[in-house]
């Protein structure tokens, strides 16, 4: 799930911290870091799906390493809704997906996602804010993401009230975090610190944006 690195278009909440511009370029990383995760999984087709109006240059972006699918419909639950109705289409069953913001996940938290799914109608990862980094199914249930709760600290209650509504049995994924804040891209930093292979280009961005960073370590409370 992903949007095209514009000024002002992504990662809003963080623009309260840093500067846009150094918000776009994360995003550019985060993004191309999520890819190569999703790339390296063996045995995984990835693909992304995006706004209508992103397509173009998210395959410029990708240079055509990936399908790149213009979902139908505005907003987060109409391209959840897309990416399940276009990827369970003529038999490909097992489907995940999860946001552009995500280098920090384990490769393995992904392949136990496919091992939950294979025994589960729906997989879910919960972040530890009320939401869900990842979202799994076998099937398009349009009903699924339809209604409030998008984006906001309810979502994981919304969409697990809706699957049992639809009689779907759902399994779970450990609880993580995305990269929403400042608190989160903190958190981020102090992991690609000690690990930066784990997502290069975003770790490479940490040391770009140093005082930047460094001056939102300070404003947070944090040395």
């Amino acid at each position: 799930m992903a949007k095209a690195p514009k000024p002002g278009m992504v990662k809003t909440r963080l623009i309260e911290s840093l500067p846009s511009l150094a918000v776009t370029a994360l995003y550019r990383c985060l993004l191309g870091d999520t890819l190569a995760l999703a790339k390296s999984l063996p045995g995984v087709e990835a693909a992304v799906m995006c706004p209508e109006r992103d397509q173009k240059e998210l395959a410029r972006i990708t240079g055509d390493t990936v399908q790149v699918v213009a979902q139908e419909g505005e907003g987060l639950a109409a391209g959840l809704t897309s990416v399940f109705r276009y990827f369970t289409a003529g038999g490909r069953r097992h489907v995940i997906a999860f946001n552009s913001d995500s280098p920090h996940l384990a490769p393995s938290v992904l392949e136990r996602a496919f091992e939950i799914l294979a025994a589960h109608d729906v997989v879910v990862g919960p972040t530890h804010d009320g939401g869900y980094y990842l979202v799994g199914a076998k099937a398009e249930y349009q009903t699924l993401f339809e209604g409030d709760g998008m984006g906001t600290g309810s979502a994981l209650e919304t969409l697990l009230a809706r699957a049992k509504a639809l009689k779907l049995s759902t399994g779970f994924t450990d609880t993580f975090y995305d990269i929403d804040v400042a608190h989160d891209l903190l958190q981020l930093a102090r992991e690609l610190r000690l690990a930066p292979e784990k997502a290069p280009r975003t770790a490479a961005w940490f040391k770009e944006w140093e005082q930047a960073v460094a001056h939102l370590r300070q404003s947070s409370g944090e040395l």
